[in-house]
This record gives structure tokens, sequence and C-alpha cells, in this order.
């Protein structure tokens, strides 16, 4: 795994449990998919120590944040203890995920990835339709609002519109004005996700006063 671009960047591999098919340079990554974690256990269950920074270009204040986290907010505060992870740290997580894709019934090409996270039944689109991105002040979310686009049989992939959130569980910060890029590619029954993150509020040389 590596985490040192920008905010954050992880590479996580999953493993398929469903069959699928590709056609053209567009890749089904239908199915169901089981992280494998091997590498970085420790950063996900149970996430990084308090005030452990390192690989983040966090500001002081992101820091300020995480030095004052409590990580027992999760279960004595109610509205936490069903709180579904946002599209960035969900991808990073425990859960399993199921992807189904959404055809078009007229040209017969994949309109949209649908996901399924098995953390609080969280759900995302990933359109590849080509629609544009809502206002900047429109509502945000838990999934963001997410645009694919294919390079090759890589599939980059947008993310705006998030809620505020954490990078990590130690509670180092992140702003709903955060930009998250991924890179989807598959190998037969492995799939790599890698994520970068940037965020103008709480990363080196970004923030806004």
């Amino acid at each position: 795994m590596r985490r040192t671009l920008l905010v954050a960047l992880g590479a996580v591999l999953l493993l398929a449990s469903g069959a699928s098919t590709a056609r053209a340079q567009e890749i089904d990554f239908s199915g169901s998919w089981v992280p494998i974690y091997h590498e970085d256990g420790p950063e996900r269950i149970p996430g990084a120590e308090l005030a452990d920074y390192l690989g983040l270009p966090i500001n002081e204040a992101a820091r300020m944040r995480g030095d004052a986290y409590n990580p027992d907010r999760i279960s004595a505060v109610q509205e936490y203890q069903c709180r579904q992870h946002t599209a960035d740290y969900g991808m990073r997580g425990s859960a399993n995920i199921r992807i189904t894709a959404d055809i078009d019934e007229l040209t017969q090409r994949v309109k949209s990835f649908n996901m399924r996270n098995g953390f609080h039944d969280a759900e995302r689109t990933i359109w590849l339709d080509g629609r544009p991105n809502p206002p900047e002040n429109a509502p945000h979310s838990w999934a963001g609002f997410s645009t694919g686009t294919w390079n090759g049989n890589m599939l980059t992939i947008r993310t705006t519109h998030l809620k505020a959130y954490y990078i990590r569980r130690n509670g180092v910060p992140s702003s709903d004005r955060r930009t998250l890029t991924e890179h989807w590619v598959r190998h037969g029954n492995y799939l790599t996700v890698i994520t970068i993150t940037e965020d103008p509020v709480f990363q080196i040389g970004r923030a806004h006063v």
C-alpha cells in the first residue's frame, strides 16, 4: 500500500467472488469483492494510533483537529454509531463491496456502476454517461457525486460533493471541499483501486483563511 501523494493515496486489492466479463475497452467490474488487507491491516482495524500522521502532508489545522480527537465518540455519540463511511474512506475499509452495471438499453454501453458497501449498506453510483457535475452549492452526501472515464482498460473516477469526514480512524480530518480521484484496474479476479484525495482546507500549502 502507498500513502504519500497529497492528502491520501492508497492502493487497495479486492478479490472477486463472482464472475464477470469484459467488452471492448470497457471492463465490467460487476460482482462481489472481498478486501485484501494483509499488508496494511493495522491501518484499517483498529486504525492508526492517535497522533500518527506519518505520510500525510497535512497542515497545522488538520494536526490540531487530530490532536483533539476523542475516539470514544464513535460509540458514545448516538449519531455516529450508524454513520456511513464516505466514498473515499469506504474504499479503504474492511467491508465487502458489491458492484452492478446499469446498461443503457439503446447503446448497450455501461451507463453507470452501482456499488453497495457492506458497512451500513452504503450505496454509491459512478456515472459513465458524461453527465455534468452538480453546482458547487448542491447538497453533499456520504457517497458524493462520481463520474468515470475510460483510459484503455483503466477506469478513472472523480468524486466531489462529499461530506466532511476523516482520512484515518485516529481523527485526521477531511473537509467537504475535497476531491477524490480513483483509478480502477482489473487483473483477472483482482481489482486494484488507487485513491488520491486533494483537500484545499487541510492539505499543506492549500489552507484557506
